[in-house]
């Protein structure tokens, strides 16, 4: 089967390793199209990262309006369509994006099947053009992949009528999520570091990890890895807290690093609260954290609870007492610290290794096409790589 996969997400380096793994499918021929880099919203550019291209071909081309969520696509989009004679094309993006419509316009007219990912997880109306986008996609694409549980009902409220499966954007590489060396036991009196990584924005609830930070003994720390407009404003609460000599940013870093800074830390807390157009539709970092066998600490709210399942500990969105109680347990109780940092990693390994989240892909591929899945015939190569 001839796979086109277009997906601006893919510039980042640990991601490609989804790519291998479905290129490694019986009978996979697997193009990816990605742009150079990708324009966030803060101004900073996340920068094409080549870390997992063995097995496929990598396209990358030029995106016109970069850095627009909604207005994005690939002006060269039809000429790799034509040179590339895909049977499935496969849109990572959400259905009410021009770059999707413009990839699913395409692919009909290349008799291609596609399918859209979406991780909306909140009802929302969109306006001309945005709704007439979205009901186009709907109507046309053979397939939909949802990043969580409420995604799909989302879908079917707003009238998607097709088949849809449950599938994590990406999987989790475990052979760099995971720690360089054994984590020696605290002492009393040792440094505890509660860490965050990702966007410095309103509705991750960063100032609750300040607030319960003021709460805790004098040897907690707190390390917030990323860039985002909410830095000025921690850095004052910190100040204003008198605790600004406990607090320290770093800016974000490339995702082949994170492990590394990940390990670094005692806990990961991801406190997100709701807003009235999100709610957390994954949380990624708490994966990552957990492969690294670093305890985590979430709120309840969205998909959070059921990424962590009985892995890690979670607390009621925006109360920073119960946030507070949850961190002097991993404090207290070195026995659960252990036994969290281990289930943490074994979750993973079950759940959301990039093998499993590629599998699960190439199902929907056959389902689309007809035809049976048969990974058995996958070379011995990866499966002695997976034993490992």
């Amino acid at each position: 089967m001839r796979v086109l996969m277009i997906s601006k997400a893919l510039v980042s380096g640990t991601s490609q390793r989804k790519l291998e793994e479905i290129a490694r499918c019986p009978d996979v021929e697997l193009t990816l199209v990605t742009p150079p880099y990708w324009h966030h919203d803060d101004g900073s550019k996340l920068m094409l990262e080549r870390l997992y291209t063995e097995g496929y071909r990598m396209i990358v081309t030029s995106m016109a309006l970069n850095g627009n969520y909604h207005l994005h696509y690939y002006p060269q989009l039809g000429r790799i369509m034509k040179e590339v004679r895909p049977e499935i094309v496969h849109i990572d993006e959400e259905p009410y994006n021009f770059a999707t419509f413009h990839a699913m316009l395409l692919a009909r007219q290349h008799k291609a099947k596609a399918l859209f990912f979406t991780w909306q997880n909140l009802y929302r109306n969109y306006p001309p053009p945005f709704r007439q986008i979205e009901l186009y996609n709907y109507h046309h694409a053979a397939f939909a992949l949802a990043g969580n549980r409420d995604a799909v009902e989302i879908l079917k409220r707003k009238g998607y009528n097709g088949r849809v499966q449950v599938i994590p954007q990406f999987g989790f590489d475990t052979e760099i999520y995971k720690r360089s060396a054994p984590r020696q036991p605290r002492q009393a009196g040792d440094p505890f570091t509660i860490g965050f990584l990702g966007r410095l924005k309103e509705e991750k609830g960063l100032p609750l990890i300040i607030d319960a930070l003021s709460t805790l003994p004098d040897f907690c720390r707190a390390v917030f890895i990323g860039n985002g407009p909410m830095k000025s404003a921690l850095e004052e609460q910190a100040a204003r807290l008198g605790i600004a000599e406990r607090v320290s940013f770093k800016p974000s870093v490339p995702t082949s690093q994170v492990p590394r800074e990940i390990e670094q830390w005692d806990v990961h807390v991801l406190p997100s609260i709701r807003q009235p157009n999100w709610i957390e539709q994954f949380g990624r970092t708490l994966a990552e954290a957990m492969a690294c066998e670093t305890p985590v600490i979430g709120s309840n709210l969205g998909e959070i609870p059921y990424v962590i399942g009985d892995a890690g500990l979670v607390f009621q969105e925006g109360d920073v007492q119960d946030l507070s109680a949850c961190i002097r347990k991993l404090l207290d109780n070195p026995a659960l610290y252990a036994d969290l940092a281990s289930r943490g990693r074994q979750r993973v390994l079950d759940n959301y290794t990039q093998e499993q989240i590629a599998r699960q892909t190439y199902d929907v591929y056959c389902q689309m096409l007809g035809v049976a899945s048969d990974l058995s015939q996958q070379p011995e190569a990866s499966a002695k790589r997976r034993k490992g």
